[in-house]
């Protein structure tokens, strides 16, 4: 499976494939034409709470993650949307945050892409 992940600031390309929006809330300022998103997962997103609890704190990265991954596990009808469109082609995840290394794309990515 080839799945990437990417801002929803950066510019999309044909490389992408189909864009993915792994954000409960749509990015801010961004229109709906210029995102290009094809298809938004809200319900993949951490909830509102643990959201608000990280706040993109790296330092609470690791029980962000770990949360996450629970809340992931109880979730299993939104992940298995995203591996049957992973199986189709190329996936570009998209997010807002500014923080590229502490997001939920990164974790989706890890995911997916485990054997």
């Amino acid at each position: 499976m080839n799945i990437r992940i990417k801002r929803a600031y950066e510019e999309p390309d044909r490389e992408d494939g189909t864009r993915i929006l792994v954000d409960r809330l749509w990015p801010r300022g961004l229109t709906k034409e210029k995102a290009r998103i094809d298809l938004w997962l809200k319900d993949v997103a951490p909830s509102t709470e643990l959201r608000k609890w990280f706040a993109h704190d790296p330092a609470k990265w690791a029980e962000f993650r770990s949360r996450y991954q629970e809340e992931l596990r109880r979730n299993e009808e939104q992940v298995s949307i995203l591996r049957k469109e992973a199986a189709k082609g190329t996936v570009t995840l998209v997010y807002g945050a500014r923080d590229q290394q502490h997001n939920e794309a990164v974790i989706l990515q890890r995911l997916l892409t485990a054997k």
